[in-house]
């Protein structure tokens, strides 16, 4: 059974799943890179009118629209999308695949302090939202980060950046002076 959630952003709509939806963590997909996306299930419902970008996370999806279509036409859709995957295949959408490519560890102590309080204390909340946030880079005391799905183009989520993330950042890793999203 799907059920959804709205999120801060106007535009993005969480979808809850009981079955797992990705084991291999959190993607991003945009519109825009569609050709670039190997995942059948991806292609398809970014092929539906409106839908600018898909985040697929363990046990939910967040769809980002624009102005063309409303929730009430494209959340149905949505949802038998996802209903009908599931009818045909016993797999999550994402699993062990050599198309996704994961970053690759850095061994630098600061970073993998910045990347364990990402993980602990703000992806939850990030994901409870229908987003996620991604670590980038740490250079000079500035960490850069990618806010996706349902944060992607959120009216609140340079609020969420720079009271929320940065202050826990500067707060637990000493090291940290400021945050800034990055594409």
């Amino acid at each position: 059974m799907i059920q959804t959630e709205t999120t801060p952003n106007p535009d993005s709509l969480k979808f809850l799943s009981e079955k797992t939806l990705s084991t291999i963590g959190t993607e991003e997909f945009k519109k825009e890179k569609q050709n670039e996306i190997k995942i059948p299930f991806i292609k398809d419902l970014l092929n539906f009118k409106g839908v600018e970008l898909i985040l697929l996370s363990e046990k939910f999806l967040s769809v980002k629209k624009n102005n063309e279509v409303s929730w009430n036409e494209l959340k149905p859709m949505v949802i038998s999308h996802l209903n009908d995957y599931f009818a045909k295949n016993n797999k999550p959408i994402l699993h062990e695949n050599k198309e996704i490519t994961k970053n690759i560890d850095n061994n630098d102590e600061t970073v993998n302090k910045i990347k364990e309080v990402l993980d602990t204390k703000i992806r939850p909340a990030v994901a409870r939202d229908g987003g996620d946030i991604k670590f980038k880079s740490f250079e000079n005391g500035v960490v850069k980060v990618q806010l996706q799905g349902s944060c992607s183009g959120c009216p609140s989520s340079l609020l969420t950046l720079k009271q929320g993330v940065q202050n826990l950042l500067k707060h637990y890793v000493k090291e940290v002076n400021s945050v800034e999203a990055v594409e």
